[in-house]
């Protein structure tokens, strides 16, 4: 197996840091209220969730998207914008801070909510695949 690119990972890298600020600036342009459900970290991961899956799905349609492109902005912009170690923390705070409902209610979301935008995610990057022709 052949080591990816330089392209690649300047491009994972290029991508991490975008995905990276935007999460940044979410979080403070929506910051959380103690003892409450993480809301900006709860968008940011369904709206991730479902972009990613939409975008997998398009470019397993249409494989000839370069290689560094696919890099950067998956693992790279999506990969560091979502955050999923975030959501392990705000419950770990919030279970010690002894918000048990609130930490129970905020995992519960993030799984039904994340795997239902992933799961649409994959049927809008089907839809948009079978509508743009054959790759």
């Amino acid at each position: 197996m052949a080591l990816p690119t330089a392209r690649a990972w300047l491009a994972v890298a290029a991508g991490g840091l975008i995905g990276s600020e935007l999460r940044y600036g979410l979080g403070l342009a929506f910051p959380d209220v103690p003892g409450s459900v993480p809301w900006a970290t709860l968008g940011i991961n369904i709206s991730g969730s479902f972009v990613l899956a939409a975008l997998t799905t398009v470019w397993m349609a249409r494989p000839h998207t370069a290689f560094w492109l696919r890099a950067g902005i998956g693992p790279g912009l999506l990969g560091s914008f979502t955050t999923f170690s975030a959501v392990i923390f705000a419950s770990d705070q919030l279970a010690r801070a002894g918000e048990h409902p609130v930490w129970l209610l905020y995992l519960g979301l993030s799984l039904l909510l994340g795997l239902s935008a992933a799961g649409l995610g994959w049927r809008t990057g089907r839809l948009i695949a079978r509508n743009r022709g054959p790759a």
